[in-house]
């Protein structure tokens, strides 16, 4: 598989402090991946995809962006690879309606207007907004000021899309529709990495990355990660639901299966089991 993201012995610490946040990070993350990346606050997760971005310069390290060394000579370049939506969308909107905002970025890059017109209509109508168009962004539930946050970034066509706690602060039913979106842009070929505390949406990557202190403690599938729940607890991070009560079930003495089950999984095992008693 092409390499997309190529991160080797970085290492970097904010001035104002002693000891340093990111430590010997070595990463490869792979075109069309879509990487989960979690940790405890601190643990350096939003640090980290600002160092991608460039938003932040490594201490020591380098990273590659599509082959290219990331520097001051190339981070404009680069930049223009990666969308980035972050936590709060109201941070993000400048427009006042849907259809001005997500249109905001491609007038920075002097798109023609027929041409812009083709990408904010085809953006909104992937995250089901093209309705809203006319609506103030300030006027929309969270989950779908989220999605226009997100229509603003497809909408530039990034090969990178980078999601900074971006479904943290809404509701289960805006969080899933966002997941839900996250997952046909991973399936329509871009690179996703999202940062979250969700581990629902963890598990739907296809790899999960741990970091504990600044550093990686382990990168796999959701299946080989969550395999570990206690582990995981031990390090202060969550696990699924599944983990959680396979691990309530072992400490009863009962004998349940090594390798990680989704809820659904663990419902089919606890149904078979009971059929055979």
């Amino acid at each position: 598989m092409e390499k997309i993201i190529e991160i080797a012995d970085l290492t970097f610490h904010y001035p104002q402090q002693d000891s340093e946040l990111l430590r010997q990070v070595n990463l490869t993350i792979h075109k069309g991946e879509w990487v989960a990346l979690i940790g405890h606050n601190g643990s350096g997760k939003s640090t980290l995809a600002r160092l991608i971005d460039g938003l932040l310069v490594p201490t020591t390290g380098t990273l590659k962006i599509g082959g290219t060394i990331l520097s001051d000579a190339s981070v404009w370049q680069i930049r223009k690879k990666i969308g980035m939506v972050f936590q709060n969308p109201d941070n993000q909107f400048v427009g006042a309606n849907v259809e001005e905002d997500v249109a905001f970025g491609l007038e920075n890059l002097a798109i023609p207007r027929a041409q812009m017109q083709v990408r904010v209509k085809e953006a909104l109508q992937r995250v089901n907004m093209w309705e809203f168009r006319e609506h103030e962004p300030a006027r929309l539930s969270g989950g779908q000021k989220q999605r226009v946050a997100l229509a603003g970034v497809i909408a530039m066509r990034p090969e990178i899309i980078i999601l900074d706690e971006a479904t943290s602060m809404l509701d289960p039913e805006g969080r899933k529709d966002v997941i839900k979106i996250i997952q046909e842009l991973s399936q329509a070929g871009f690179t996703i990495i999202s940062i979250t505390h969700d581990i629902n949406e963890a598990s739907l990557a296809q790899r999960v990355v741990v970091l504990n202190d600044g550093q990686i403690l382990q990168a796999a599938t959701p299946q080989t990660v969550f395999a570990r729940g206690e582990k995981l607890l031990a390090v202060g991070l969550d696990v699924p639901f599944s983990e959680k009560l396979k691990v309530a079930l072992s400490r009863q003495g009962l004998h349940v299966p090594a390798g990680y089950l989704t809820e659904e999984g663990m419902i089919d095992w606890l149904c078979q089991s009971i059929s055979k008693t």
